[in-house]
C-alpha cells in the first residue's frame, strides 16, 4: 500500500514528496484512525483526504460548505482523471440520481456533498447502501460559534455519520483554529481521541501590512498599490456590497482590470466574474467575504483588506489565499479604529453571550492592527504558538520602531492577574490597576487589592499594549475553557521571581500617522532566477491550452511549475515529467505543446537544457530553508547559519543555491563584503558578467591566477544569480 501511495502521489498529482504534515496523516487515516488536521491555508489540506481516498476501497464522502469550492475541487479532479463528484442543491433530480449511480457502482472516489444535503433522508438512505471508506469534514472551525464561520448544520454531521455506518473513520481538516476552537471542533464530533497533526501557521512568503484608512489617501494608496503589482492576481475585500460596487468602479476607471463579486449579483454575472478571475482574464476581484472560501487560485500575488474583518480568525485566513504557490503574496490591510467601532454596533441586536464574543474578537483585531510588535509573532501567538525572533518581513519589523523599558508595567500587569487569582480579563484588569471603580470591580472586592490604582501614571491604551505583549512574550496565555480570561505561564511565574529586561514596542499611533502622508514599506519581494521571456511565453501557452480545455489555467500547470521550466529547459518528457508539479500523467495530458515551445526556444537561444543546469529540490527540507532564508535576512554570517543547522558549509551553500534557483532572491551582500574587497568582487562581477557558463569548474579554470577558492566562488555566484539571472 506505502508503494502504491508514493507512486499514485507522483503520477496522479505530480509530486515526487510529501509535503510538512501530509505523509503521517495520510498514513494514519489509512490506517482508519480518527484523524484531526489544522493546517494553515496553501499547505495542501486537500492531498491529505484525496490521496487515501484515491487509494482506498469505496468512495470517500468530503463534507464542504460552500458550492463553489465542490464545484472547483471536483474540476480539478476531474483534470487528472479521478472519478469525483458533487452532491448539493445545484443538481436536477436526474444528475443526482445519475450520481447516486456512479457510487453505488463503486466508479466514485470522491464525493462532494454540502452539510444541507447531508442532513436529508434520502442522502442518508443512500450512503447507508454504498461502500464508504471515510468520511471527511472540511472547513471544520464551521462547527465551532467560537470560529470565523460558524454553521449550524456542521452540529448534526457526528450524528448522521452515525447513522451512516458506525465506526467509520473521520478525517476533520481546518485552516484555521485557535486552541478554543480546536477543542471545540473535537468535543462536538466527540473526536478527542482523535490523533491531532498541527502545522505551524508561519506563512513565510506572506508580507503583513497596516496602513491608516485616511478618506480620499486611502483610494490613492490603493490605485498606486495595484499598478505596481501589473498584470498580477489580487483580491480586494471590502464588508458591504455598497463598497465592493464602489471600488471595482473606481478601478475600472483607472484603467485596472477589475470586477465586483458579492452575493446581491446575479448568479451568472457572479460566476462569470469567478470564472475570469480562476481564468487570467481579470486581474483583481474586489468582494465581500463570500469570495475566496472554495478558490484554489494558487498564484494571488496580494489580498488587500480596504475593510477591518470582524475577527483574526477571517483575516488570517482570507490573507491565506495570496501565495498559496509558495511564491510571495502581500497581504495589505487599511485600518482606522473607527471601522472596529461601526462593526460592534452592527452586533448590538444579537444575544447577549454572541456580542460578547463578537467584541472580544473586535478587540483582538484592533490589537493587531495597532500593536508594534511583529505581526507574524502576534498571529502565531493567537494561534497557540511561539515564535521567538522577529520574522523581519512585515511592515512593524521593516520600520524603525520606538522601544521603551517594559519590566516594571509588566511586573504590574502580572501582580493583577495573581491578585485577581487569573479569573478576569484585560479589559477589568486595567480598570483595576487604574483604580477605576464600577460595580463589576467592588462586587469582587478588587479595589482592597494592593495593585488597584498603582498604574495611574499610564494611559488605558499603554496598560492594555502592555498586556497584549506579555501575551506574545508567553509570560500570560490565555484561558481555553473562558475565552478572554488570562492566567499566568510558568515563564511569567519565573519572571515575578526573577524580573529582568523587557523591549516594550509602542503601539501605532493612527490618528497621528492620518495627519501625516504615510511612508510606504519597502518589500523585497524577490528577484528571479528563471528565463522571463520564456517563462511569458509559457504563460501564454498554459492561457491557449487551458482555453481549449475549457480549465482554469493553473490545473494545466502552477506558476512554481512554470518558473522550474523557464530555469532548466525541461526538452524531454522524462525531464518535463521530473519538474516539481508535474509528473508523467500531466506530461501526457497537456505536455507536448509545452516541450515543443521549449525545444525550440533552447535551439533558437543556443541555451543549456535541464540536465547541464542545478535543479531545484522539491522540498523535502522547506523547514531548512526557510530558516536560512530567515537568518540570512537577519544578515547572520554563513559560517554561523551553518553551525545553528548543524552542516558543513558546502552543504549549506547547495541547499541557499536550490534556493535562488527557485526564483528566491537573497541578500547575501553583508557576508560577501566580510570575505572580499571591492576589487575582488569586481574581477567576479565581471567574470559572471561575460562567462558562457555559470559552471564553478569552468570560473576556477578561468580565473586560476586570481587565487580564489571554491567556496568564495559558490558564494558570489548566488549574489550574482539573485541580482541578475532571468
Amino acid at each position: 500500500m506505502e508503494e502504491k501511495v508514493k507512486s499514485d502521489l507522483k503520477k496522479i498529482f505530480g509530486f515526487s514528496q510529501f509535503r510538512g504534515n501530509q505523509e503521517p496523516i495520510v498514513d494514519n487515516l489509512l490506517k482508519k484512525r480518527n484523524t484531526f488536521v489544522i493546517m494553515p491555508t496553501g499547505a495542501g489540506k486537500s492531498l491529505c483526504y484525496q490521496l487515501p481516498a484515491i487509494v482506498s476501497e469505496g468512495t470517500a464522502v468530503v463534507i464542504s460548505p460552500l458550492i463553489a469550492l465542490m464545484k472547483n475541487q471536483v474540476d480539478q479532479l476531474n483534470a487528472i482523471g479521478i472519478n469525483a463528484h458533487f452532491l448539493n442543491s445545484t443538481l436536477s433530480k436526474s444528475e443526482s440520481n445519475r450520481v447516486k449511480s456512479e457510487v453505488l457502482k463503486k466508479k466514485t472516489k470522491l464525493l462532494y456533498v454540502a452539510p444541507e444535503s447531508l442532513t436529508k433522508d434520502e442522502n442518508v438512505a443512500f450512503l447507508k447502501e454504498a461502500q464508504i471508506s471515510f468520511v471527511a469534514i472540511d472547513e471544520a472551525h464551521c462547527i465551532s460559534e467560537w470560529g470565523h464561520d460558524f454553521r449550524p448544520e456542521y452540529r448534526r454531521i457526528k450524528s448522521i455519520v452515525a447513522q451512516i455506518a458506525p465506526n467509520l473513520p473521520i478525517i476533520a481538516l481546518t485552516a484555521t483554529a485557535t486552541p478554543k476552537v480546536q477543542q471545540d471542533i473535537q468535543r462536538n464530533l466527540q473526536m478527542e481521541e482523535a490523533d491531532l497533526f498541527k502545522s505551524s501557521f508561519n506563512r513565510p512568503n506572506l508580507f503583513y501590512e497596516v496602513r491608516a484608512k485616511v478618506k480620499n489617501d486611502s483610494k490613492k494608496h490603493l490605485i498606486k498599490f495595484i499598478k505596481s503589482h501589473k498584470g498580477k492576481s489580487g483580491i480586494i475585500y471590502c464588508l458591504s456590497r455598497k463598497k465592493v460596487e464602489e471600488i471595482a468602479n473606481l478601478l475600472k476607471v483607472n484603467q485596472i482590470n477589475a470586477a465586483p463579486y458579492h452575493a446581491g449579483l446575479e448568479s451568472a454575472v457572479r460566476i462569470k466574474n469567478q470564472d475570469d478571475f480562476l481564468n487570467e482574464e481579470l486581474d483583481v476581484i474586489v468582494a465581500t467575504i463570500a469570495f475566496g472560501m472554495g478558490i484554489d487560485k494558487p498564484d494571488v500575488r496580494y489580498v488587500i483588506h480596504y475593510d477591518v474583518p470582524k475577527s483574526l480568525e477571517g483575516y488570517y485566513q482570507e490573507t491565506g489565499r495570496a501565495g498559496r504557490d509558495g511564491l510571495e503574496g502581500h497581504c495589505l490591510m487599511f485600518y482606522r479604529y473607527e471601522d472596529i467601532v461601526k462593526l460592534d454596533k452592527f452586533n448590538k441586536d444579537k444575544a447577549v453571550t454572541e456580542r460578547e464574543n463578537a467584541k472580544l474578537l473586535l478587540q483582538e483585531m484592533a490589537a493587531y492592527a495597532e500593536t508594534g510588535v511583529c505581526r507574524r509573532k502576534f498571529i502565531l501567538n493567537y494561534f497557540g504558538e511561539t515564535m521567538e525572533e522577529d520574522c523581519g518581513f512585515c511592515d512593524n519589523c521593516k520600520r524603525d520602531r520606538e522601544t521603551y523599558e517594559g519590566m516594571d508595567l509588566a511586573l504590574t500587569a502580572l501582580e493583577a492577574v495573581k491578585q485577581t487569582k487569573e479569573r478576569f480579563g484585560i479589559e477589568h484588569l486595567v480598570k483595576v490597576i487604574l483604580g477605576e471603580k464600577n460595580d463589576y470591580v467592588e462586587s469582587y472586592k478588587h479595589d482592597q487589592l494592593a495593585v488597584f490604582g498603582t498604574g495611574t501614571h499610564e494611559t488605558e491604551k499603554r496598560w492594555t499594549s502592555v498586556f497584549r505583549q506579555a501575551l506574545v512574550m508567553h509570560l500570560l496565555e490565555k484561558d481555553i475553557e473562558n475565552y478572554g480570561i488570562l492566567k499566568l505561564t510558568e515563564k511569567g511565574k519565573n519572571f515575578m521571581t526573577d524580573p529582568y529586561s523587557l523591549d516594550f514596542f509602542e503601539d501605532h499611533d493612527f490618528e497621528k500617522e492620518m495627519e501625516n502622508e504615510q511612508p510606504e514599506v519597502e518589500v523585497n519581494a524577490g528577484g528571479v532566477a528563471y528565463d522571463e521571456k520564456l517563462f511569458e511565453l509559457l504563460k501564454a501557452e498554459r492561457k491557449k491550452v487551458a482555453r481549449s480545455k475549457g480549465l482554469p489555467p493553473y490545473i494545466i500547470f502552477q506558476d512554481p511549475s512554470l518558473e522550474e521550466m523557464a530555469t532548466v529547459y525541461p526538452t524531454t518528457r522524462e525531464e518535463l515529467a521530473q519538474i516539481n508539479g508535474v509528473g508523467m500523467g500531466k506530461v501526457a495530458k497537456f505536455g507536448a505543446s509545452f516541450l515543443k515551445l521549449i525545444t525550440n526556444y533552447v535551439e533558437e537561444n543556443e541555451i543549456e537544457t535541464a540536465s547541464d543546469v542545478v535543479v531545484k529540490s522539491s522540498g523535502t527540507r522547506s523547514k531548512v530553508k526557510i530558516s536560512i532564508i530567515q537568518q540570512i535576512d537577519r544578515k547572520i554570517d554563513l559560517d554561523e547559519i551553518a553551525d545553528n543547522l548543524n552542516m558543513s558549509m558546502g552543504e549549506l551553500l547547495q541547499e541557499i543555491e536550490q534556493i535562488i534557483y527557485s526564483g528566491t532572491k537573497l541578500n547575501i551582500d553583508y557576508y560577501i563584503h566580510h570575505i572580499m574587497d571591492d576589487e575582488r568582487e569586481e574581477i567576479l562581477h565581471d567574470y559572471f558578467m561575460n562567462a558562457d557558463t555559470d559552471h564553478i569548474k569552468a570560473a576556477l579554470d578561468e580565473l586560476e591566477d586570481e587565487d580564489f577558492a571554491e567556496d568564495e566562488l559558490r558564494v558570489y555566484r548566488i549574489k550574482f544569480i539573485s541580482e541578475h539571472a532571468n
